[in-house]
C-alpha cells in the first residue's frame, strides 16, 4: 500500500511539473514566416500541431512543406494539407526552418535538398529547429558540430558522430539552433521557436 501511494504521489509530482512547464508564452510575431517541414507520412503529429498552434497564436505565417504529397498523413490519424513541395522552397523567404519528428522523418536523414535548407538556413542566420529523430536532419547537414543539442534517445549516437554535444534534455538551445527531444516537448519546443523569434 506504501509503495501504492508513493508511486502516485511521484507520477502527480510528474504531471504537476509537466503542466508547469507547457504554460503559454505570448508574443506578437506579426510579419515572421516559419517554415514547418513534416514527412510524407509518419510525423508526429503533436510535434507538428502544437508548436504550429503557438506560433500562429503569436500571428506567424506558418508554411507546411513536405516531399511529393498534397496531404500528409500522421502517425496519429492527423492528414495535413501540404502548401509547399520541399524542392519549392527558397530559404531567404523564412525566417524559420522547422523540421518535425515521427518515424517517417528518416525519409529526409540523407535527402540531399532537406539537408541543404537546413544548411542555408544556418548559414543564414535563421533559426532552425528539429524535435524527436529530426535533429539527425541538421546533423547530417553538418551544422551541430561543436554544438548543444539533444533528440529522440535513438538519435544521440548519430549526433555525437556528427560532433554534437548531445544533451539528452526536453529542449536544448544552442545559439539559433533549437532541438527537442520528443512529443512530451512539444510546447516547449514551439515557446522556445517563438521566443528566439521575438
Amino acid at each position: 500500500m506504501k509503495e501504492l501511494i508513493l508511486s502516485l504521489i511521484l507520477a502527480l509530482i510528474v504531471f504537476i511539473s509537466g503542466c508547469v512547464e507547457q504554460k503559454e508564452v505570448s508574443f506578437d510575431l506579426t510579419g515572421k514566416k516559419v517554415l514547418m517541414v513534416i514527412a510524407p507520412t509518419n510525423f508526429r503529429d503533436e510535434e507538428f500541431l502544437r508548436p504550429k498552434e503557438i506560433l500562429e497564436k503569436a500571428k506567424v505565417n506558418v508554411t507546411i512543406a513536405s516531399k511529393g504529397v498534397k496531404t500528409a498523413k500522421g502517425m496519429l490519424g492527423s492528414s495535413v494539407s501540404v502548401d509547399i513541395d520541399l524542392s519549392q522552397v527558397n530559404v531567404k523567404d523564412y525566417d524559420a526552418i522547422v523540421f518535425v519528428g515521427g518515424t517517417g522523418a528518416e525519409v529526409y536523414f540523407n535527402d540531399s535538398k532537406a539537408l541543404k535548407i537546413a544548411k542555408e538556413a544556418y548559414d543564414q542566420g535563421k533559426v532552425v529547429a528539429a524535435i524527436c529523430i529530426a535533429p539527425s536532419i541538421l546533423a547530417n547537414a553538418g551544422i551541430l558540430e561543436g554544438k548543444k543539442a539533444t533528440a529522440f534517445p535513438s538519435e544521440a549516437s548519430n549526433l555525437e558522430a556528427n560532433g554534437a554535444i548531445y544533451t539528452g534534455e526536453a529542449v536544448t538551445i544552442d545559439g539559433r539552433i533549437i532541438t527537442a527531444k520528443g512529443p512530451e516537448a512539444a510546447s516547449q519546443f514551439g515557446n522556445a521557436i517563438a521566443k528566439a523569434l521575438s
